[in-house]
């Protein structure tokens, strides 16, 4: 990517022109094409809703489901679809039990809601929540090993680890780490929230107990829009946050788990069907496709990474290794607690920014170490938008 290129694909997208967004990352964005696409299925679904539902949606969900399967690496029979990511945690973590004293496992760069549900579980059933302090800034991947290995005691039952942060926007090992943690008998949860469409993904190699993540972030399907894996020798133990039919159709020619995930009542499914829509939007428009995609994004965040700490003055917080299509900067905690919406109201500049760790991953009495500035890059973004966001800080930052 060229420092002074301009998006080409801005017109793509229905965002306010008005608006710098380099905040994809928290809800994603929809292709006007992608939009298109669900407006039909939900056309279809209303012109007969007793059909569609009855008759068509489990073959029109199987499509779906096949592609994406196909694209993430994995096979569908493991793969259901649920509403995001935090749905896909709170499923697996409702689903299982816990003994008394069993240590569940993450990280202080864990999202908030995830962490929250992880405590739920844990304060259900009497075991505790042990969080790995992985610094930030770090130097590399081998920290991030070290601090959750080092954690790890013949307690621990479950890891629910990020293969991107969400605070601090960093790529973790993942694969190394599920096969440490796995190899030591310990079940993997893997938040993926911000993987599918940001990074490749194998998820068969990958071989985690469980996986989720959303496709209406970085695939840019509608909202409504996730994946939740689960490996064959755990899916009799989980069923969906909504039981319905599924659990006494005697039907054997599909899975336990599409039975019981594919038809928790009258919902609108059209999320999920439009994700073959959004995975076509790139690679119809993209000579190098996916692949080509991705990388394009990444080197924006990169260079809208270098842009903003050669303003602010800032060493790089993390390697360039551990980036994808995000860039976070920990900035002083006498910044503006508001920094976020000041940008918002005096530039037109939409970025994610608070505290961290987050309130979730801190102990009682603890104090954030940082405020910390995220932000995207997606093909509508140009480096452009990362110099004006670097002389709007500069004059925030001045007052």
């Amino acid at each position: 990517m060229v420092s002074g290129m301009t998006s080409t694909w801005a017109d793509e997208w229905m965002l306010d022109p008005a608006i710098t967004f380099l905040n994809h990352g928290s809800f994603g964005a929809c292709p006007r094409v992608v939009l298109r696409a669900q407006r039909e299925l939900r056309d279809r679904l209303e012109r007969r809703p007793g059909r569609f539902f009855d008759d068509d949606l489990e073959g029109l969900l199987d499509g779906a489901r096949s592609e994406l399967a196909a694209f993430l690496g994995g096979d569908p029979e493991n793969l259901a679809f649920v509403q995001n990511a935090t749905t896909g945690v709170n499923t697996v973590l409702r689903s299982l039990r816990f003994a008394t004293g069993d240590e569940l496992l993450t990280t202080n760069h864990e999202y908030n809601a995830t962490i929250n549900a992880l405590r739920f579980a844990a304060d259900r059933d009497s075991a505790r929540v042990v969080v790995a302090r992985v610094p930030f800034p770090v130097d590399g991947p081998d920290d991030v090993l070290a601090a959750i290995l080092e954690r790890v005691t013949p307690r621990t039952r479950l890891a629910m680890v990020s293969a991107v942060t969400s605070p601090t926007a960093l790529v973790f090992p993942i694969a190394q780490l599920v096969a440490d943690l796995e190899g030591r008998g310990i079940d993997c949860l893997v938040d993926a929230a911000h993987v599918a469409g940001m990074l490749p993904i194998d998820l068969r190699s990958l071989d985690a107990a469980y996986v989720t993540g959303d496709t209406h972030k970085w695939l840019c399907s509608p909202k409504t829009g996730a994946f939740l894996q689960v490996r064959p020798d755990r899916q009799a133990s989980i069923h969906p946050l909504t039981i319905s039919h599924g659990l006494n159709d005697p039907r054997t020619e599909r899975s336990r788990l599409h039975l019981e995930f594919d038809w928790p009542g009258t919902v609108d499914p059209t999320s999920y069907l439009s994700i073959p829509a959004a995975l076509r939007f790139v690679t119809d428009r993209e000579s190098d496709g996916w692949p080509g995609h991705m990388a394009t994004n990444r080197d924006v965040a990169i260079e809208g990474r270098r842009v903003l700490c050669s303003a602010l003055g800032l060493e790089p917080p993390a390697p360039e290794s551990m980036l994808g299509s995000m860039a976070a900067l920990p900035l002083p905690l006498d910044t503006p607690p508001n920094l976020g919406q000041m940008l918002f109201d005096g530039y037109g500049i939409e970025v994610a920014a608070g505290r961290w760790p987050v309130d979730a991953a801190r102990a009682s009495g603890e104090a954030p170490q940082a405020q910390v500035l995220r932000v995207s890059a997606q093909r509508y973004n140009s480096i452009e938008q990362y110099r004006r966001l670097a002389e709007a800080l500069l004059e925030l930052l001045a007052r």
